[in-house]
């Protein structure tokens, strides 16, 4: 006698996707603010980075699912600030999928008006703090089978562009130090991007700068631009590096293959760039700006 088996299955239920957590440095700043905006409008779960809790409160309430976001304030210059935002990732988040290096400061100066302690703000903020706050977060960005680490650089980190001396060589090893690790981190997991903008408007550039890239006919992209870029690298499977804009994207590759013709360009320009210069910073005389 065969046994009757039961016409009723359960219906298979498909596993809820945890919605990834993203750690957003410089979150505060016009671009970080514009990829906080798009991500949380996608769902992502947000740790908002930066040294202005008061702006961060602000900008973590203006975003869809604000109680699922939370602010860290944390300077990334300091060691132990930075141990303290990773051992609470750690211990209060329950880990982190995404980096997003994006914390960046500029300075348009010529080098001989650049001080000091200038010089290591800028290389402080746009290299070192990036490289030290993946090394320290790259353990538990293993444990997420969607990890990833995106770098935000900049045109100026392969185009050597005057008044941009210092600000072009931090970025210029931040794409060097990406794509080492991409390859160090080749057989594992983990994405590792690069994205380079060209001009970003921001309440960041100064006068000078505005006019400068009016002067010389420079297009720049709003923040939106390059949130919606660095979504994109999100949803891709694997690392990538990338470049915004056009003829920028065209003048890097110029520049890497023929650069005594970039040479010759700039040299023509270079009168206008002084003056711009002189006007950011009209009473420089080695001192920090």
């Amino acid at each position: 006698m065969r046994a009757h088996s039961s016409s009723e299955t359960k219906p298979e239920t498909k596993p809820e996707t945890k919605p990834l957590t993203v750690l957003v440095t410089g979150a505060s700043g016009g671009i970080g603010r514009a990829i906080a905006t798009l991500l949380a409008t996608q769902g992502y779960r947000l740790l908002l980075q930066g040294r202005d809790a008061k702006r961060l409160e602000q900008l973590r309430i203006s975003l869809p699912g604000d109680a699922d976001h939370r602010i860290l304030v944390a300077d990334l210059l300091n060691p132990a600030a930075r141990r303290t935002l990773v051992q609470t990732c750690r211990d209060e988040m329950g880990g982190v999928d995404v980096l997003i290096n994006n914390a960046g400061v500029s300075t348009f100066a010529l080098l001989s008006d650049t001080s000091d302690e200038e010089l290591g703000r800028i290389l402080g903020t746009n290299l070192l703090a990036p490289m030290a706050l993946t090394r320290d977060l790259i353990p538990l960005l293993q444990e997420s089978k969607r990890a990833a680490v995106i770098n935000i650089g900049s045109a100026f980190g392969h185009i050597g562009h005057p008044g941009f001396s210092v600000y072009g060589a931090s970025k210029s090893g931040l794409h060097g130090f990406t794509e080492a690790l991409r390859r160090e981190l080749g057989d594992t997991g983990l994405r590792v991007h690069y994205l380079a903008p060209r001009a970003v408007d921001t309440a960041l550039n100064t006068d000078a700068v505005n006019g400068l890239n009016r002067s010389l006919g420079n297009k720049s992209d709003s923040p939106e631009r390059v949130a919606q870029a660095c979504l994109r690298l999100l949803e891709g499977a694997a690392s990538q590096r990338r470049f915004i804009g056009w003829p920028e994207r065209l003048f890097i590759k110029v520049n890497a293959l023929f650069p005594a013709v970039v040479d010759s360009a700039l040299a023509k320009k270079l009168p206008v760039i002084r003056e711009y210069a002189q006007q950011n910073f009209p009473d420089l005389k080695g001192d920090t700006p």
